[in-house]
């Protein structure tokens, strides 16, 4: 450590004399590396909540993850730059930089979600304002947390100069530490207990309390006397701002989510694994069930998206029936029509769900109480590891009523691997059907889908359906038709061996495909062989 009478580096702050504090050295050192932790733990929380904001309002996670922490990180390299200009006034400076960096943060989780739901439908040269928006926050955010340990590490030399290997390993460590706590936090406490909005408010609450209260608790002489009254009352008012916006979160997200999923509201939940919205289904009214902001269940035309997935498969032997997702119970009721069923086993990863579907009168009613069946038995399990375990060649029909493929949190439910499980949880003569997803708007998607069953050594028979002529289809995932496209679901049959599966179809808007009437990129992608766990090929949903 360098003693007390070592030369000063150049450009060094022109500070002679250690600051004057209320505690002693050691003390004030603990209380700036412990505002480092603090001020970590919040950024973090920041980081982590427009991540899932992103992924929740505008789809593939992995790009939005991508966007937002590539923006941050550069803008972080760049506040770092700009705090350069501020270390002679480290003590405002930071106080200030903490005052603005709790507001934004502290708010940018409504904003995005008020944007989203009352203006992400214009469309026009709006189309894109929820992205631009969410890349403004994303480098604010950046901006103001890069340039707190530059600032921090002016503090801490003003109560004994170190040197700076020392320093920076003090401040990395407190500053990692508490990234590792807010990671931990935002999952496990802020985003079950609170919810997005209410836990980001929180967040910048302690953000500004823990930097108003190192500025002007431990470093008020180093500022001027109208400098601590200017922060003081700033930092009250933000606190004002912060406090009253989490006494009117619960209405606003009342007010989002009617604006986004219409008037009918009736349930809204955050499970374990997603945010469940019920509207509808009671007093004549079809049900729409929502996960995550993807329509899932579409009452006006659920049964035909249904029908179609299941009757195929089940034109064989179908004693025993294996359902991969399905927690809504409809797949199950549709299979339970057949005579002949004598073990159903539905496998859901959200137990929420599963509680909604047997207890809302709305989708019970809509299910018609199928998971109330005795034959009927519901496993919460991944079903990816769901079928690692499964004995071989005890299904009859394995049915696949899983989210969109072009989402990428499923895309392991669309991979290689998982066609490979499944093939041999299949008894001989067994069928597998897939939803995998519009062929209309997506065809590389679909054929891709196709192209990873047949490296599996499965045989497919494609087809699909026609939704309604307007409006978005019902199923996994909606997805924005083409002008003048109706919306389809696309659907494979599948078979082990080199068979092609028999495929018989009824109703107007059922039909096979061919490979004829795809593009030249929907060609190219049945050719592709996709291997291992990640479909890399599958393109991000818009909705």
């Amino acid at each position: 450590m360098i003693e007390p009478h070592a030369p000063v580096s150049p450009g060094a702050p022109p500070w002679a004399e250690p600051a004057w504090l209320p505690v002693r050295p050691g003390t004030g050192r603990f209380l700036v590396l412990a505002c480092v932790f603090v001020c970590a733990a919040c950024g973090l929380v920041y980081e982590l909540e427009l991540v899932a904001f992103a992924s929740y309002l505008m789809g593939d996670s992995v790009t939005q993850a991508s966007v937002v922490l590539s923006v941050m990180v550069f803008a972080m390299g760049i506040g770092s730059l700009v705090a350069k200009r501020l270390r002679w006034h480290a003590a405002v400076g930071f106080g200030a930089i903490e005052t603005a960096l709790a507001l934004v943060g502290g708010c940018s989780a409504m904003a995005l979600y008020a944007v989203f739901a009352w203006t992400g439908g214009w469309g026009g040269i709006w189309a894109q304002g929820p992205r631009c928006l969410l890349v403004g926050f994303s480098l604010a955010i950046g901006l103001l947390v890069g340039a707190e340990v530059p600032l921090l590490m002016e503090l801490i030399q003003r109560i004994r100069r170190q040197d700076a290997g020392g320093a920076v390993a003090d401040l990395f460590a407190a500053d990692y530490v508490g990234a590792l706590v807010g990671g931990l936090a935002f999952p496990f406490l802020l985003l079950p207990f609170l919810g997005q909005l209410t836990g980001a408010l929180l967040t910048g609450s302690v953000n500004v309390v823990a930097g108003s209260a190192l500025v002007l608790g431990l470093f008020r002489h180093d500022l001027s006397r109208r400098a601590r009254w200017t922060l003081l009352v700033v930092g009250l008012a933000v606190l004002g701002v912060l406090a009253s916006a989490a006494a009117l979160a619960g209405d606003f997200e009342r007010a989002a989510r009617h604006a986004v999923y219409g008037g009918d509201v009736r349930v809204a939940l955050q499970t374990d694994v997603q945010e469940v919205v019920l509207a509808g289904g009671t007093g004549g009214r079809p049900l729409d069930l929502f996960l995550d902001g993807r329509l899932r269940v579409g009452g006006r035309d659920e049964r035909q998206y249904h029908e179609a997935l299941v009757h195929p498969a089940m034109s064989g032997p179908h004693a025993r029936v294996l359902i991969l997702g399905g927690g809504d119970g409809l797949a199950a009721r549709e299979v339970l029509r057949y005579g002949g069923v004598e073990r159903v086993d539905v496998v859901e990863l959200d137990a929420g769900l599963i509680r909604l579907a047997r207890s809302d009168p709305g989708l019970a009613a809509l299910n018609g109480h199928a998971l109330a069946d005795p034959r009927v038995h519901v496993t919460t399990a991944d079903a990816l590891g769901r079928l690692r375990r499964a004995p071989a060649g005890r299904y009859d029909v394995v049915i696949a009523d899983l989210p969109d493929p072009g989402i990428t949190a499923s895309t392991k439910l669309y991979s290689q691997e998982f066609y490979g499980l499944a093939r041999r949880a299949l008894a001989p003569g067994g069928r597998l059907v897939v939803h995998a997803g519009p062929v209309t708007t997506r065809p590389r998607v679909f054929w891709t889908v196709a192209t990873t069953l047949r490296a599996a050594g499965f045989s497919t028979a494609p087809y699909r359906v026609l939704g309604q002529d307007s409006g978005f289809p019902a199923g996994p995932d909606r997805s924005a038709a083409r002008a003048g496209t109706p919306p389809d679901w696309g659907y494979l049959l599948a078979v082990p061996g080199p068979a092609r599966p028999r495929l018989r179809l009824t109703g107007p808007r059922a039909s096979t495909l061919t490979p004829a009437e795809l593009s030249a990129d929907a060609r190219a992608a049945r050719r592709t062989r996709v291997p291992g766990l990640v479909v890399s090929t599958l393109a991000h949903p818009r909705y």
